[in-house]
């Protein structure tokens, strides 16, 4: 099988996990891959990933003709930005779940560098610091220059009233960063307004110094 036949089939069988654990629903959120001649795989507009088929995939250019597949997913525009700005990114994750989206949607005044508080290490490996994107409606092609502003320093972002983007190194990569932050989203709101230990600035400047991003 051919390297683009084996990433069809790799973004299809996380698409149908992802939707099994109930971190997609509906027809909501998008999957993307970078091939070795600069093409991308992403996922097609209006699919449900638990039912997603190889063959259904989107191959687009990276000024995003569609050149194989279904049409793409109506938000390839800001996948494409982030992979402009973060050539290292080899997948792109972008979910509507639960607890990330509720985070999203509370104002964020004063911690829009960084929405999450730093809970734990695996946060701080996986995730990075995770500054929130101002709301733009879904399709708004004016969201790509944010994004795009945002990835320059950050492997994730989360989108006001939105939802998170997520890249990665690989899909697999990407997928885990992604629960990663779902479920220290879910920590938060656990928590609640509990004193909380949170990791102070010499514990991450470790974790950062001893598993580097």
């Amino acid at each position: 099988m051919s390297r683009e036949g084996e990433l069809r089939d790799h973004i299809a069988r996380w698409g149908n996990l992802l939707y099994q654990r109930q971190l997609a629903h509906g027809s909501a959120g998008n999957l993307s891959a970078r091939l070795d001649d600069g093409t991308f795989l992403v996922t097609p507009t209006n699919c449900c990933l638990g039912f997603l088929k190889p063959e259904q995939i989107s191959r687009i250019s990276a000024e995003g003709e569609l050149l194989d597949g279904e049409p793409p997913s109506k938000e390839t525009f800001f996948h494409l930005a982030m992979y402009e700005e973060r050539p290292g990114a080899q997948a792109v994750v972008h979910l509507h779940s639960t607890y990330s989206v509720a985070a999203s949607c509370l104002c964020h005044e004063h911690t829009k560098d960084d929405v999450l508080p730093p809970l734990t290490a695996y946060q701080i490996m996986r995730v990075g610091k995770l500054p929130l994107v101002d709301y733009y409606r879904p399709g708004d092609k004016a969201l790509a220059e944010a994004v795009r502003l945002r990835a320059r320093e950050h492997r994730a972002m989360l989108l006001a009233n939105h939802g998170p983007i997520v890249s990665g190194a690989s899909l697999e990569q990407a997928v885990y960063a992604y629960e990663e932050l779902e479920e220290t989203a879910k920590l938060y709101f656990i928590l609640g307004d509990r004193k909380v230990a949170h990791l102070n600035p010499q514990a991450i400047a470790e974790i950062n110094r001893v598993f580097p991003s």
